[in-house]
């Protein structure tokens, strides 16, 4: 059966056509004008059209000039009421077929139609009663070669103008759906319609579960019900969806795989669709369209819908950029938000010196609110600041931390440094980042906490230094009740003597260990042997520890070694090491010093000097607490001693070191001097 394309805006006219032709040899299709008719001519439906035609001139002209871009192969008979020579010739010279006078008749308009089918379309039989010249044929022929040569450029230009009106809303994934559906109602005259789409998850949206991350959602839709959409979705698990994830393909509702799935055809119902496209976007399927026929009730013929598929094609990979955009828009909108309510101050200033991005905290610590802009600008930025920018974006090497302190506020303290920020292998920097910490609070939080700290310390070394006091005045009270008495007493004259002399030593030890942990002032320095020193630290160490059965027993690797430094300070040091260690075994004490010379990594010759003892052996605690101030594991003592020692040996650029328990084994402790000392520091 042959399609008849009538264009007239009378109905009585396509009437009359269809009354003369035999309909079940032709099918008449009645269009009001070209772009309504324009589905049927780009595809090729049309068999032949017919044209009421009885405007004269100009108009009657282009309307044949845009009927025969859009289907240059297709037959045009023009009827007219009256003819008119120079109006001819022009419509012969645009590609019109025949012209032929109303009214229609039937006889010669069948004759006619039987006509082209057996002839070639370009020619009119010379049989049919045409009134045209010859050199009017001339002319059709003529224009028919131009028209056939330019249909087919001219027919994909004006479909590649109508589909990328939908560009305009590149970014509006809703909007561009709808546009275009509209667009293909206006090329094919679709009926209804309706996008389902699979779109991800957003940045800042929650995790989809597997289930949820496989439906599709109603995204544009045209002649069907909001309501329905509104609670109707897809899925790529079952039905539709999953025919068309499974096939890759189109699918129509009467296909074999469609009818054999239950669920496909109970969407196709409620959707009142006839067919489903996939929408690829190269990678996976990220949704479906689903159509009804046009609107003549017509279903969709197989040109079309490939069409509508490479169509979609596109449609697709816009979604997918759409998405990306939209991630990636969400990703920035994130991190400015981040970026604005962080307490340490950001400025992002590019290499133009303009300022691209300052959070709250910026402008409340380094800009005034600009009049002008309403924004931070560079010159609002403090001149020490603004410099080192302008460093860093000459440069691109970064500025480490280092505090600021404003010239109008020197008691504010910030922490500033400056990161240069470079795109691909480029040296030079495209932008640079400036970060500030105000410190000024915490720094205060800090001092008010050394000094709780040191007033605990005082209250603590003024209870333990009472505390020794105490124990050592206890003997001596004793013997001072009782000096009256027995004064004239051998005994207790010996034992006053021995009272006073211990108290004596308690007391001058607790001096000493005082006025070395209080020390601010320089060190003495002469140089003296290490052998001498152990010796004289041993001495010191046994008469607050006597025991006849101690020994000392040290080993020395090469020549006598000579160090310089504060004697008197390294001895009492040494003393209280060795006294831990003869406390340690209070029996039977024997006290292991080696010393060996090394040079460190930077080529300094240092001794090491190691004091073990013969007892049980720190603890895993006791190593971690046993510097630390009042820490003791005996009833008598400040547990000051290992403090003052420490100290001492830090204020001569050395270090003590308590070695890792090993079990069974004894404790030891080393020292490391510097031979060479250089200027001691202060306490």
């Amino acid at each position: 059966m042959k399609t008849i394309l009538v264009l007239s805006s009378h109905p009585d006219f396509a009437d009359a056509i269809r009354s003369s032709v035999n309909p079940e040899h032709y099918r008449v299709v009645q269009r009001l004008g070209v772009e309504e008719a324009e589905p049927l001519l780009t595809h090729g439906l049309a068999t032949v059209c017919i044209l009421d035609i009885d405007l004269m001139g100009v108009e009657g002209t282009w309307v044949i000039e845009r009927l025969r871009r859009r289907a240059s192969k297709v037959p045009i008979v023009a009827y007219t009421s009256f003819s008119q020579s120079e109006w001819e010739e022009e419509a012969f010279l645009n590609g019109v077929t025949h012209i032929l006078t109303k009214p229609v008749r039937g006889r010669l308009l069948n004759t006619l139609l039987e006509r082209l089918w057996s002839e070639p379309v370009q020619r009119a039989s010379p049989s049919v009663p045409v009134r045209v010249s010859s050199q009017a044929s001339l002319f059709r022929a003529a224009g028919q070669e131009i028209s056939t040569r330019n249909a087919n450029e001219s027919q994909t230009l004006d479909m590649l103008r109508d589909f990328s009106s939908i560009l305009t809303h590149s970014l509006d994934a809703e909007g561009m759906l709808k546009q275009f559906l509209h667009f293909l109602r206006e090329i094919l005259s679709i009926n209804r319609a309706a996008i389902f789409l699979n779109r991800p998850a957003g940045p800042l949206t929650e995790v989809l579960s597997p289930e949820e991350g496989r439906r599709l959602r109603s995204a544009a839709a045209i002649g069907l019900s909001s309501g329905l959409l509104e609670h109707f979705e897809l899925s790529l698990d079952s039905g539709i969806g999953e025919q068309l994830s499974k096939l890759g393909r189109i699918l129509r509702r009467d296909s074999d795989e469609a009818r054999a799935d239950a669920e496909a055809q109970k969407e196709f119902e409620l959707l009142s669709a006839q067919v489903a496209v996939p929408i690829p976007d190269r990678e996976n399927i990220c949704g479906v369209a689903v159509f009804d026929g046009r609107v003549t009730g017509e279903p969709l013929v197989n040109a079309e819908l490939e069409l509508i598929f490479h169509l979609l094609e596109q449609v697709g990979l816009a979604l997918r950029n759409i998405w990306l955009h939209d991630q990636l828009a969400g990703n920035h909108a994130m991190m400015a938000d981040v970026l604005r309510e962080l307490s340490s101050a950001c400025i992002v200033v590019g290499r133009d010196l303009k300022v691209l991005h300052a959070n709250k905290a910026a402008r409340r610590h380094f800009g005034r609110k600009n009049e002008r802009t309403g924004g931070l600008e560079f010159s609002d930025i403090p001149q020490t600041l603004g410099a080192k920018i302008y460093q860093v974006l000459k440069t691109g090497a970064a500025i480490g931390p280092f505090r600021y302190q404003p010239e109008n506020s020197p008691e504010t303290i910030y922490s500033v440094s400056v990161v240069p920020f470079q795109r691909g292998n480029s040296a030079v920097p495209v932008s640079a980042l400036l970060t500030a910490d105000d410190l000024t609070q915490t720094e205060q939080l800090q001092r008010l906490e050394v000094e709780a700290a040191n007033l605990r310390l005082i209250r603590s070394m003024a209870d333990r230094l009472a505390h020794e006091i105490g124990n050592a005045m206890v003997p001596l009270s004793t013997h001072q009740q009782l000096l009256a008495e027995k004064f004239k007493d051998k005994e207790f004259r010996d034992s006053l003597d021995r009272a006073m002399a211990d108290g004596i030593k308690r007391v001058g030890r607790l001096l000493n260990q005082m006025r070395f942990l209080a020390r601010d002032g320089r060190l003495e320095q002469e140089a003296f042997a290490v052998e001498g020193l152990i010796e004289d630290a041993y001495e010191e160490a046994r008469k607050h520890q006597p025991s006849e059965t101690a020994q000392l027993n040290y080993d020395k690797a090469g020549k006598p070694v000579v160090i310089t430094g504060d004697r008197a300070a390294l001895t009492h040091a040494l003393a209280e090491i060795i006294l831990n260690a003869l406390q340690a075994n209070p029996k039977t004490p024997i006290i292991g010093v080696r010393w060996q010379t090394m040079a460190d990594q930077g080529g300094s010759q240092n001794i090491q000097i190691e004091v073990q003892d013969n007892g049980s052996g720190f603890t895993a605690e006791a190593v971690e607490k046993v510097p630390s101030p009042f820490f003791t594991t005996r009833n008598v003592g400040l547990g000051l001693g290992l403090t003052v020692s420490q100290k001492i040996i830090e204020t001569h650029h050395g270090k003590l070191e308590i070695l890792p328990p090993q079990a069974g084994q004894p404790a030891t402790i080393r020292v490391i001097l510097p031979i060479e000392s250089p200027r001691l520091s202060v306490g």
